[in-house]
């Protein structure tokens, strides 16, 4: 997914969320006492990146803004610096001209990573609250757990990857990009409960996926068809000004099956052959995956487990204790129930997708670029029974 399909949402409502977070507004952190003097950002830099993030999120990835108040109080600090990480990278491939700036702004990440994590972050918004952010884990855990840095440069590497737009060859391929990235940022943010739970993370890596598919599929306009730019910031990776080509980021093999030509979406947008047949393909694809997280919590609270092994738990930075592997259902239950919130995305996801389906998978319907105003009360209602 290219930071495009990060949409800028214009409101279908005249709802307004922000007395929901007040208090997590008003929230100060707490600084640690162990981080040196020289690099200790004051509460003041810390109260500016707090809102700069929940600023950028609120703009550019309007769900996780709405969502952010069924995060634990203690976590959205790091809830907050994840989905803003995120977001910049994502949009890293708007912001820059050429490919080789692209990959020097990622290197750019990586190396914000890494000095936040070891609590020297530059003066940079993002990089100080996730420095704060990282602290605040260590110090709740007791030294215990941290945030992965290995996790976050996974999702670098992976934006990197599709910085100009190469095609997914195939419906597993898009799979594992989601996985790489939504399915990433929902386990660094299971891991500043602090979590470290094979079955929540089995659930989040379905509900990332999902996110993931999705996401590609609610940027597929802005991609094919990228808007003009002036010279020398232009939307694309290719340093050319002015219209220039897009890309049809559906998995070839999906295309094929339907007979989906390029150039066909390029010349009828919405109206090419196949094209709606595709859309509902992937689209099934990520709905297959939030059916799959609601059989496993189903399983889990009438059978005692999940029904299905973990494909991913021995990846990197999965790593599980003997006692872990092998926790009662009640353990597993009692985390769900604490990371139950983290979960909530899988709410937003089917409502996009279900609007999808109303309009007959016609990807290019400007309603799927629209704020959904149902998000609060769906998702509290869901939160509230349980239910994902």
């Amino acid at each position: 997914m290219q930071s495009s399909q990060l949409l800028k949402l214009r409101p279908a409502s005249t709802w307004r969320p922000n007395a929901l977070y007040r208090y997590s507004e008003r929230r100060q952190f707490r600084t640690p006492s162990h981080v040196p003097n020289a690099s200790r950002p004051s509460e003041s830099e810390i109260s500016s990146a707090r809102t700069y993030c929940a600023n950028l999120v609120r703009t550019y990835d309007s769900p996780s803004h709405v969502l952010q108040s069924f995060i634990p109080a203690p976590c959205r600090d790091a809830y907050l610096a994840i989905r803003a990480f995120n977001v910049d990278v994502a949009r890293v491939a708007d912001t820059t001209s050429t490919p080789a700036i692209g990959q020097m702004r990622m290197q750019f990440w990586r190396d914000i990573v890494s000095k936040a994590l070891v609590g020297s972050p530059p003066k940079e918004p993002v990089a100080i609250l996730l420095a704060c952010a990282a602290e605040d884990v260590q110090q709740r855990s007791e030294g215990k757990a941290r945030l992965s840095k290995n996790w976050f440069h996974r999702i670098v590497n992976t934006r990197e990857q599709y910085l100009g737009n190469p095609p997914y060859p195939t419906l597993s391929s898009l799979e594992t990009y989601a996985e790489n990235t939504y399915s990433t940022m929902l386990y660094l943010t299971l891991s500043s409960l602090p979590q470290a739970s094979i079955t929540t993370d089995h659930i989040a890596s379905h509900i990332g996926k999902a996110m993931g598919i999705a996401a590609v599929l609610r940027g597929i306009p802005l991609v094919a068809f990228p808007p003009a730019q002036p010279i020398g910031t232009s939307n694309s990776v290719t340093g050319l000004a002015g219209p220039s080509q897009g890309a049809v980021m559906l998995p070839l093999d999906v295309m094929a099956e339907a007979n989906v030509k390029e150039e066909d979406v390029f010349r009828q947008g919405a109206a090419a052959s196949g094209l709606r047949d595709a859309v509902f393909t992937v689209a099934t694809r990520a709905n297959d995956h939030l059916i799959t997280a609601r059989e496993m919590l189903s399983k889990l609270r009438s059978e005692g487990n999940l029904g299905h092994e973990f494909e991913h738990q021995n990846d990197e930075e999965h790593r599980y204790s003997t006692q872990q592997l092998n926790a009662e259902t009640e353990a597993q239950l009692a985390d769900v129930e604490r990371a139950f919130g983290m979960f909530m995305p899988s709410v937003a996801t089917q409502l996009w997708l279900d609007r999808l389906q109303r309009v007959d998978f016609d990807i290019f319907d400007a309603s799927l670029r629209t704020i959904d105003w149902r998000l609060p009360w769906k998702a509290y209602w869901a939160y509230s029974r349980r239910k994902l």
